[in-house]
């Protein structure tokens, strides 16, 4: 091992501690003594890989570096070879970013939508006369354009229903009640046209007493709540169920 030191436009390859303290004894603003010979002996005999500076001054260094070059012109042609190296090695590629919860809710995506929402329904004790929290669990099958989109329609719809309680409370989107699953795009199976007629079985097993157009129909002890005449807008945009 050697060492290449260099101060400004003055460079040697030393073999020896003796050899780097000669080379620094040329340069007159650089003072010598035994201090510095110690220091340099502590680099060269240490596992130390980066390179040492040596103070000469406020902001001046002189510069060492540990080599298995020969002579100063193999050093400088095998520095020459590892900036050509890092000049010819591809760019460093950022990583794909794990997409995060608001990601996936804002990804835009027009077409049916399964989703489950568990809040807290407000609900009456018949027995004691007093209101209590329930958790209870919507799942619909609506139209929607992104999930945080389903999320606000499912939310603004169970606000506005006459059975649901007005201090009932609801999950952040983005928590694990709230679930949801992109079905099909528009031209999806899923989806009821305008004029078709809702069956008698769909009436009676989703519906209870009301109507609404384009009901999925849906197991009835799955079926708590009754579906006001608008829902979500538009009459086929959604297929309901709920349970607790």
């Amino acid at each position: 091992m050697n060492l290449y030191v260099r101060y400004f436009d003055h460079e040697t390859l030393a073999r020896s501690v003796g050899e780097a303290m000669a080379f620094l004894e040329t340069i007159r603003e650089i003072k010598t003594d035994a201090s510095v010979a110690g220091r340099i002996a502590s680099f060269w005999e240490s596992n130390n890989a980066y390179p040492f500076r040596l103070k000469v001054s406020y902001n001046n260094y002189v510069l060492f570096l540990k080599t298995d070059a020969k002579s100063l012109d193999e050093f400088k042609h095998m520095e020459q070879m590892r900036r050509e190296q890092r000049v010819e090695r591809p760019a460093f590629i950022q990583p794909e970013r794990k997409r995060s919860a608001a990601d996936v809710l804002n990804e835009e995506r027009e077409g049916w939508y399964e989703a489950s929402l568990m809040f807290k329904r407000v609900v009456l004790i018949r027995d004691t006369n007093k209101f209590q929290y329930k958790d209870t669990r919507f799942r619909v099958r609506l139209k929607a354009h992104s999930g945080m989109d389903c999320y606000n329609r499912i939310v603004n719809h169970l606000r506005n229903r006459q059975d649901v309680d007005s201090r009932s409370q609801f999950p952040s989107a983005k928590s694990a009640n709230f679930e949801f699953k992109f079905i099909e795009g528009d031209n999806s199976q899923h989806k009821v046209e305008d004029n078709e007629e809702v069956s008698a079985a769909a009436s009676l097993l989703s519906m209870k007493s009301e109507t609404l157009d384009n009901i999925n129909p849906v197991p009835a002890e799955l079926n708590d709540f009754s579906v006001p005449e608008a829902a979500f807008g538009s009459k086929d945009d959604v297929k309901q169920n709920t349970d607790e």
